[in-house]
């Protein structure tokens, strides 16, 4: 079984709204890590304070195929096409250790549904 790495960078209150959407796809787990970022476009200032606004950095594990449906089904959900709120990409995996045995039986069973 080959894996990927899905890596969603989002404005910080898209963040339940694309777990909620990797999950009914067939995700499991995901790790959440707090970001901001610097964007091409000049930050709105306030005073002589940039307001830059805070960003959620999802990081999920998952069967490459899976993984496309996925990164699919959040960017459709969220509208990524039309409001830039967010990147999602993926990130072919060599190596992994360390993943949960269940979550290797959801990802067979994902594919035999399919099939």
């Amino acid at each position: 079984m080959k894996f990927s790495v899905l890596v969603a960078i989002l404005a910080e209150d898209l963040e339940e709204k694309a777990i909620d959407v990797a999950k009914r796809t067939g995700a499991g787990g995901v790790t959440i890590l707090d970001g901001r970022g610097i964007g091409a476009k000049e930050k709105k200032t306030f005073f002589g304070l940039t307001y830059e606004g805070s960003q959620s950095v999802l990081i999920f594990v998952l069967e490459k195929k899976l993984s496309l449906t996925v990164l699919k089904n959040i960017s459709k959900e969220l509208d990524l096409k039309n409001h830039s709120k967010g990147v999602i990409f993926t990130i072919p995996l060599e190596h992994i250790a360390g993943i949960d045995t269940t979550q290797i039986q959801q990802f067979e069973d994902h594919i035999k549904d399919e099939i």
